[in-house]
């Protein structure tokens, strides 16, 4: 009797992995975001919320801290994400790590909504299997960082379970709220995850869908469409243009994409086979989408052919900076990991299919556990605060040499401008800065950064930087 309930009442119940790989993330939930990979995104976020925090709630006028002596809002993603750490802020006191927390459990929730969505249309054991691939893929580290990727692909995800039950013979408006809420709050905090909305095609070519049904569905879409479409293209342009800094990368057109696309595709492709879902994952896959075109599986050849279609518009867009940023990808995973389940379930041997499982969760945990521990050569910048406080105030403006990287700016707790060694070498440059107020220069000696011998006053020093006064 026991092992029938543990065999089929928890083991079986997916409820019981998101919870089990929740807690596995909880692991260093609390760290600063200096962890191996990306940092430098999560300390834009963490600036973002921070500023909400300390200087200006309003959320229409999101600034960062690396803009030099101007007031640093510019355009960027609708701050959904950044707002939410700064309402917990305001209970708790501001803390980073909120964010990782906020991000682990809206992603947990898009998982289990991913398990239902496919539960409607697919098999018990492919949702089973399909949302554990997407638990133990790339998403394992990426849902509890201080970033809104996987933040936003959920709320769509639960925004398209809304919706298709809405279409699905269930037309009240309570799905139909929920579809435009949650669709807004993530097409809002990050407008790629919007590709996957292709799918609803197969519904509106769907013949036993009343026309009335999907005349509604289309016009209430518009209250999604219309804030996106205000936000991206009206709003964040007028901040860059009248504010003068640009921060945010809308995309490059289509021609350079393609040719930036062609020149790094070994790389790109490296994210979908490598870094989506690993080697074990891709495998099936491969095997999911070979059955589907053998036994000609419509449904399934449809959402994955369609979702590709739109991905590749969102690679084109993104070219080069696709190229070099793995977690472009995360807004495809969730197909990815339908496909692989499809794939497994073409194995009859079920007990196979549990060793298959694990050997999937196993590598996607050994490839990513690195970066849930942070380098100590890293861990010095934790003390840039405190050092910066015993010489200067909090609005003086500084400089550093750790080129694009703006993860030291947001730990010193100042604001200011980023540069390289060459331009601190520059004294017509320096001038310049002193000119608009720069008080100090910091140069890294080892991380994001190299040492340079300034010919100024240093304040402080010690093995990994030293505080020069401008």
């Amino acid at each position: 009797m026991n092992r029938n309930f543990f065999n089929k009442k928890i083991f079986a119940d997916i409820r019981f992995w998101i919870f089990v790989f929740a807690v596995l993330r909880l692991y260093g939930i609390t760290d600063p975001p200096l962890e191996v990979a990306h940092n430098w995104r999560q300390s834009t976020v963490a600036m973002v919320a921070r500023n909400f925090y300390e200087t200006d709630a309003n959320i229409f006028y999101p600034r960062i801290d690396i803009a030099g002596d101007k007031t640093g809002i510019t355009g960027m993603e609708f701050p959904v994400f950044n707002y939410l750490i700064y309402l917990l802020s305001l209970i708790f006191g501001y803390e980073a790590w909120y964010g990782r927390l906020i991000n682990l459990v809206v992603s947990s929730a898009g998982i289990y909504f991913f398990y239902k969505l496919i539960l409607k249309y697919f098999k018990p054991a492919i949702a089973f299997n399909a949302a554990f691939i997407l638990l133990v893929s790339f998403w394992l580290t990426y849902s509890r960082k201080i970033m809104p990727d996987t933040f936003a692909s959920s709320l769509v995800i639960i925004s398209m379970y809304y919706g298709s039950n809405y279409l699905d013979k269930k037309q009240n408006s309570g799905n139909l709220a929920l579809y435009i809420f949650f669709g807004v709050a993530g097409i809002l905090s990050k407008l790629p995850v919007a590709y996957i909305w292709i799918v609803y095609l197969i519904c509106f070519f769907n013949g036993e869908i009343k026309t009335s049904t999907k005349l509604i569905f289309a016009s209430v879409s518009i209250l999604i469409i219309a804030p996106v479409y205000y936000w991206y293209f009206i709003w964040v342009p007028f901040l860059v243009e009248e504010f003068g800094f640009w921060h945010f990368f809308m995309g490059d057109p289509l021609s350079k994409g393609f040719s930036d696309t062609m020149t790094y595709l070994p790389r790109i492709l490296n994210h979908f086979y490598e870094t989506a879902i690993r080697y074990a994952g891709f495998t099936f896959l491969i095997v999911g989408l070979i059955f589907g075109i053998i036994r000609k599986q419509k449904l399934i050849l449809a959402i994955f052919g369609l979702s590709l279609l739109a991905f590749t518009f969102i690679v084109l867009k993104s070219g080069i900076i696709f190229a070099h940023h793995s977690y472009y990808v995360l807004p495809f995973i969730p197909v990815m990991a339908l496909m692989a389940a499809y794939g497994l379930e073409q194995i009859r041997n079920k007990k196979l299919i549990v060793v298959i499982l694990f050997i999937i969760g196993v590598e996607g945990i050994l490839n990513q556990w690195n970066d849930f521990r942070i380098r100590p050569n890293e861990k010095a910048l934790l003390g840039l605060e405190a050092d910066f406080n015993k010489i200067s105030e909090p609005e003086d403006l500084i400089v550093i040499n750790s080129g694009y990287h703006p993860t030291p700016m947001y730990f010193t707790h100042r604001k200011g401008w980023l540069t390289s060694n060459k331009n601190l070498a520059d004294s017509a440059y320096m001038d310049n800065l002193r000119n608009r107020g720069c008080k100090y220069v910091l140069v890294l000696k080892n991380s994001f950064g190299s040492n340079i011998d300034l010919k100024k006053e240093i304040v402080i020093e010690n093995e990994d930087y030293k505080i020069y006064k401008n």
